[in-house]
């Protein structure tokens, strides 16, 4: 195993490897996973030298927190940074035989509310270290304060108003105390990214879509203002929900849904582009985030072993400087986007 590089996440002094694990699939995002595959994977993670792990309760409703905590409980505390998220406080439902899964194949039996305020804020912290069986949490994210999840703007502004009134002066005080080293918002959604900016003094977003080979409309915006308050970013979904690992598959994801044409005929594109320069779509999906200046790590996750270890090996693989020029003379990715 060679010693992975790391970067420091926005105007914080916490510093992670460039390549982390999102650990959504581990809490049963769309398939199941078996509990000793589970475990395997997060050894393949850690072999390959990744000390970086995300999370979040929402993950199979807990399953994510107690799979992650199984594994790194047996690891040294200084060797790995952990970062999860607040916003919902779980609890036994109404009718323990009634579970809303969403996305999950085996959730754990539980059901949730939104909840941004101190209280709300305090337990969903104190509850993941339970689950992760840890006594310090490195990171925390303020998690789905978006319309993916919050169907209408009056939702999301009293959200909003509940984080700036209550729920954020938890937050500022665990950083300030040292208790956490950084606060994150984890958010679907591009155009929210200015309304936190405005409202709280952030350390770094981890966004699940708004940067990848298929899409860059966020450096015309949000990112120059970023790089301004010197706000770091992760992206969470470097293969855009999947696309950019299987290819142009009739059962391709994009963005959580099945890919359209239109996406399915541009990827389709890119991947000849990578054939002619001997590289695989998935090497260049993941490094080509990785060039801009703000991006501090991606967060891939997986549903097997081996695909951990083939993405240790993409984000050490050289790409030919030409294929991301020839990307760019095909108006496939943005000229003004950083490449390697």
């Amino acid at each position: 195993m060679s010693e992975m590089r790391t970067r420091k996440i926005g105007k914080s002094s916490q510093s992670v490897t460039e390549l982390g694990f999102g650990t959504a699939p581990l809490g049963d995002l769309f398939v199941r996973v078996p509990e000793a595959q589970a475990q395997q994977i997060l050894q393949a993670a850690w072999d390959g030298g990744i000390r970086y792990y995300d999370t979040s309760p929402f993950y199979g409703y807990g399953k994510s927190e107690h799979r992650l905590g199984t594994f790194l409980r047996q690891q040294p505390r200084g060797e790995f940074v952990v970062s999860t998220k607040v916003g919902r406080v779980f609890r036994p439902p109404a009718n323990p035989r009634e579970v809303d899964p969403t996305f999950w194949a085996d959730p754990l039996p539980f059901d949730f509310s939104f909840d941004y305020s101190y209280d709300g804020i305090m337990r969903s912290f104190e509850d993941s270290l339970q689950r992760l069986s840890l006594n310090r949490i490195d990171m925390l994210l303020i998690h789905d304060l978006d319309d993916m999840f919050h169907q209408s703007e009056e939702a999301i502004a009293a959200c909003l108003a509940q984080l700036y009134s209550s729920g954020w002066r938890a937050l500022d005080e665990m950083r300030r105390g040292g208790v956490i080293q950084a606060i994150g918002a984890g958010i679907n959604r591009a155009h929210m990214m200015p309304r936190f900016l405005d409202l709280v003094d952030l350390d770094f977003f981890i966004v699940a879509m708004p940067y990848t080979l298929l899409d860059q409309e966020v450096i015309d915006g949000i990112f120059p203002r970023c790089e301004e308050e010197n706000v770091g970013l992760v992206i969470g979904a470097p293969f855009a929900s999947g696309i950019l690992a299987t290819g142009p598959t009739a059962d391709a994801r994009y963005a959580y849904e099945p890919a359209t044409e239109d996406i399915l005929e541009k990827t389709r594109r890119i991947q000849s582009v990578c054939q002619r320069h001997d590289t695989p779509l998935a090497t260049a999906a993941l490094q080509f985030p990785l060039a801009h200046p703000l991006v501090a790590a991606i967060i891939p996750g997986a549903l097997e072993a081996a695909h951990v270890t083939a993405n240790v090996d993409s984000v050490a693989r050289e790409i030919p400087k030409a294929l991301w020029a020839e990307l760019k003379s095909e108006g496939l990715i943005r000229e003004d986007a950083p490449s390697s």
